[in-house]
C-alpha cells in the first residue's frame, strides 16, 4: 500500500528534576548544598532513509515519545541526558505543523536530518541557587516539559519528469514501454490511484526519472476526484509532460482538456506554471488523430511550445521525445519547496526563534474564578517544586515580576478570589 499522508504526535522528553541535598559526610562540617542538575530530554530527530518508500510505517505507530533526563542526584551528581529518538523517513516527506500548517522540514535527500521536537532542559539543584545571603537554600527546579505537538507528514514523489493529463490519455501506457515500471493498466478511468516511478536511459547513456501521476478532472485543486492526492506529488518535478489523447474518441476537445489541466495547475500553486512543458500528443494511431494535432497546433498558436505526436501503444515517436525531455533537464532548474515566509529551505536545516505568544493570558471561567494561561507562565509553574517554601516564594516574586498581580487587581481580583493555573486553583491574597 502506497501511503503519502498521515497525522503523528510527537513529544520531546521531559527535563529531569534538580535536586536538594546537602552534603553529610563525618568530619567534614557545614557540607553545604550539594544537589545536581537533571539530565536534558531527548529530542525527536527524523531522519532520510532513502530505503524507504512510503510512510506506511507511520499508519501502524502514529505515537512517538523521546526519554526524559534522570534525575540530578547528590553529591553533586548530574543526571543523565534521554538518548535521541531517530525516526526514519522517506525521502521527499514534508513535515507540517497540524494546528499551523506551517513547514517545519523539507527532508530531501539520505541521511539529512531535522529536530521534530525538542527536549526539555534539565531542572537546576540547589547547589546552583547559592547566594552570600541565602547559603543554604532548599530550593530546586523541575525538569522543563519536552515539546509536544501534532504534525502532518506529506510524501512528495522526487522525479525529474511528471506526466500529467486526464484519467485515459495513455500516461501509464507510457510509463510502461520507455522504463521497466509496471504500472496498472485498464481501459477505465483512475487505474493508476498511486503514483509510479520509472527509471529512463536513452542511449546516449543519460537517466531521468519519470513519475506516472494519478489523472487530473476539473475542479481537482479544490480537492474534486483525486484532487490533492494528485497534486502534491507534482511539486518537486522539473519538467511537466502533458499528454493529450488526441483521437478524441471519449467525445472531449484535446486542446479544452489541454487548457482545463493548466488550470487545475495554476490554482493549486501558481509556481507549478514555472515549469517548462512538453505536449505528448498520444494515440496517433487511432483516426481522425491528425486532423485533431493540426487543428490543436492552430488554437495552441505558440511555436515555441514543443508538441511530440507519438503512440504508446505501436510505440512510434518515443526516442524524439525522450531526447527532448532529456535536452530541457539539463538546462532547467530544481524548483524547491518555499516555506510560508517564502524562503527557500536548503538541505540544512534553519532554526529560528519561534513566537510562543504572551506570557500569560487572563480569562474567567464559569464560576466566575480568574483562569492564568500563557506558555512563560505555564513553564514556569511546571518547573517549580510546590514542596519547598523557597521554590513556591520564587514562583510568586517570578509572577509579580511578569505583572500578574497588578494585571489581576485590573480585571478585579480581590482578596480570596479563585486563581487556577492548568488544573490547580490559588487563592489571590492581597
Amino acid at each position: 500500500m502506497f501511503v503519502d499522508h498521515v497525522k503523528v504526535f510527537v513529544k520531546g522528553g521531559d527535563g529531569g528534576d534538580g535536586m536538594v541535598s546537602f552534603r553529610r559526610e563525618k568530619y567534614i562540617a557545614n557540607g553545604g548544598p550539594s544537589g545536581g542538575d537533571g539530565g536534558k530530554g531527548a529530542d525527536v530527530i527524523f531522519v532520510v532513509d532513502e530505503g524507504l518508500r512510503t510512510l506506511m510505517d507511520f499508519r501502524y505507530q502514529r505515537h512517538f515519545k523521546a526519554d526524559r533526563g534522570e534525575h540530578g542526584q547528590s553529591k553533586n551528581m548530574h543526571g543523565r541526558s534521554g538518548k535521541h529518538m531517530i525516526v526514519k523517513v522517506p525521502p521527499g516527506t514534508v513535515v507540517k505543523d497540524a494546528e499551523t500548517e506551517t513547514i517545519i522540514a523539507d527532508l530531501v535527500e539520505h541521511g539529512q536530518q531535522a529536530v521534530i521536537a525538542r527536549g526539555g532542559r534539565g531542572g537546576r539543584g540547589n547547589s546552583r541557587f547559592v547566594t552570600p545571603q541565602n547559603t543554604a537554600p532548599e530550593l530546586s527546579e523541575k525538569g522543563e516539559p519536552g515539546v509536544s505537538r501534532d504534525i502532518i507528514l506529506e510524501l512528495k514523489v522526487l522525479a525529474d519528469v511528471g506526466l500529467v493529463g486526464f484519467p485515459s490519455v495513455g500516461k501509464s501506457t507510457l510509463l510502461s514501454v520507455v522504463s521497466s515500471a509496471k504500472p496498472k493498466i485498464a481501459d477505465y478511468h483512475f487505474t493508476t490511484l498511486v503514483p509510479n516511478l520509472g527509471m529512463i536511459e536513452t542511449d546516449d547513456q543519460r537517466t531521468f526519472v519519470m513519475a506516472d501521476l494519478p489523472g487530473l478532472i476539473e475542479g481537482a485543486y479544490e480537492g474534486v476526484g483525486l484532487g490533492h492526492q494528485f497534486l502534491r506529488h507534482i511539486e518537486r518535478t522539473r519538467v511537466i509532460v502533458h499528454v493529450i489523447d488526441m483521437s478524441g474518441l471519449e467525445g472531449r476537445d484535446p486542446f479544452e482538456d489541454y487548457q482545463t489541466i493548466n488550470k487545475e495547475l495554476e490554482q493549486y500553486n501558481m509556481r507549478l506554471t514555472e515549469r517548462p512543458q512538453i505536449i505528448v500528443a498520444n494515440k496517433m494511431d487511432m483516426p481522425d488523430a491528425q486532423e485533431n494535432l493540426e487543428a490543436f497546433k492552430e488554437a495552441l498558436g505558440d511555436e515555441e511550445i514543443q508538441v511530440f505526436p507519438i503512440s504508446a501503444l505501436t510505440r512510434t515517436g518515443l526516442d524524439p521525445l525522450l531526447y527532448a525531455i532529456l535536452d530541457l533537464l539539463e538546462t532547467t532548474p530544481e524548483f524547491p519547496m518555499l516555506t510560508d515566509a517564502d524562503e527557500e529551505t536548503s538541505n540544512s536545516v534553519l532554526y529560528k526563534h519561534e513566537s510562543t505568544g504572551p506570557d500569560f493570558i487572563i480569562s474567567r471561567d464559569d464560576d466566575g474564578a480568574f483562569m492564568l494561561s500563557g506558555y512563560t507562565l505555564e513553564r514556569l509553574f511546571q518547573m517549580t517544586d510546590f514542596n519547598f517554601d523557597q521554590s513556591v516564594r520564587k514562583f510568586s516574586r517570578q509572577m509579580r515580576g511578569m505583572g500578574i498581580d497588578e494585571a489581576l487587581r485590573e480585571r478585579g481580583a480581590k482578596n480570596g478570589d479563585i486563581v487556577r493555573i492548568m488544573n490547580y486553583e490559588f487563592e489571590f491574597l492581597e
